[in-house]
């Protein structure tokens, strides 16, 4: 089974976090979504910037809300071909 991935907008960065740098995005149906911008969740060598579309998945939701295990840049190559 393929793992659910979500586009979600960047909202929020938060660099010095008490847990290390993070990234707050927006998804449509499930709000807010929170993920890290370490290895191995954030699989970029740049950060995202404010309105950014990333791609989140390994979604997994926590007492504080959601929370992303990957992420990444939506790339041209996710866009699904029409038909």
């Amino acid at each position: 089974m393929t793992e659910q991935s979500y586009n979600a907008v960047v909202q929020r960065i938060v660099l010095h976090g008490k847990h290390g740098p993070y990234a707050v995005a927006s998804h449509e149906l499930l709000g807010d979504i929170t993920f890290s911008l370490t290895p191995p969740v954030w699989e970029e060598s740049d950060l995202p910037e404010h309105g950014i579309v990333v791609v989140l998945s390994n979604v997994r939701r926590k007492r504080a809300g959601w929370r992303a295990y990957l992420s990444r840049f939506f790339k041209p190559s996710d866009l699904q071909p029409t038909q």
